[in-house]
């Protein structure tokens, strides 16, 4: 497993923040991914909680039973094992987005900067499986790799006070979806009907880091439909299972 030379630092007194080249690709997501659950299988004990980001997984250990030096030995070791035998399998799941132009509110000058129809857009974007990398920001936000060289733009110059719950966006070479109205300064090209965090679920964000994502385009007539049976609590997110 020891395919990358990591880099352990103390974070705070109770994790440790293990650093990985400072890169965005899916080889290192599945490293991450791997040693996590390998950390959670062998020094489950000590474990009280792993967070993984792009390049980095923090590993938060229980003081009262182990020592920081301890742990940065066992982390050693076990990414220095050549055990790789745990496998996990990972979901890809189908968001529905509606692209029309009152969800759509970056979309047309999106098109024009790009030289391109707004349904080129879409299918560009539609088109792409995505890497959910890891959840953070807002709960519930989810950072995806794989966005088309062909739609990268940057920020708005002037951020929005408001974006609504369920916008999906484009800034830099990311595309994500705002799970709760907040600020922001990516460029709206949609709307999903979703609700992207429960807090009273267990648990509350439906997916995982690993997982994969796909954007399937819905009219506003199939948009109101989810939408209403989401919030009854009979909506089932279509998924299927990879890896």
């Amino acid at each position: 497993m020891d395919k990358y030379k990591l880099k352990y630092k103390p974070l705070g007194s109770i994790a440790v923040l293990i650093e990985w080249p400072k890169e965005i690709k899916r080889d290192i997501l599945e490293n991450i991914n791997v040693f996590k659950h390998k950390i959670l299988a062998d020094m489950g004990e000590y474990v009280l909680e792993t967070v993984p980001a792009y390049n980095s997984l923090a590993v938060f250990f229980d003081t009262t039973k182990i020592k920081y030096s301890s742990v940065v030995t066992d982390l050693k070791e076990i990414y220095a094992s050549k055990d790789q035998k745990l496998l996990t399998a990972y979901k890809l799941w189908k968001i529905p987005v509606c692209y029309e132009p009152e969800f759509g509110l970056d979309l047309s000058d999106l098109a024009k900067a790009k030289k391109m129809t707004k349904d080129e857009i879409i299918k560009i974007h539609c088109s792409q499986v995505y890497d959910i990398y890891f959840i953070g920001f807002l709960p519930g936000f989810l950072y995806l790799g794989g966005l088309s060289e062909k739609l990268e733009c940057k920020r708005k110059d002037r951020p929005r006070a408001k974006v609504n719950q369920g916008d999906v966006a484009i800034a830099g070479n990311q595309t994500g979806i705002y799970p709760r109205t907040s600020p922001g300064g990516w460029n709206i090209i949609g709307n999903s009907p979703l609700r992207f965090f429960e807090v009273d679920q267990s648990p509350p964000c439906f997916s995982v880091s690993g997982d994969k994502l796909k954007f399937v385009p819905v009219s506003k007539k199939e948009y109101d439909r989810i939408k209403e049976e989401g919030e009854s609590g009979v909506y089932v997110i279509e998924s299927e299972v990879y890896g």
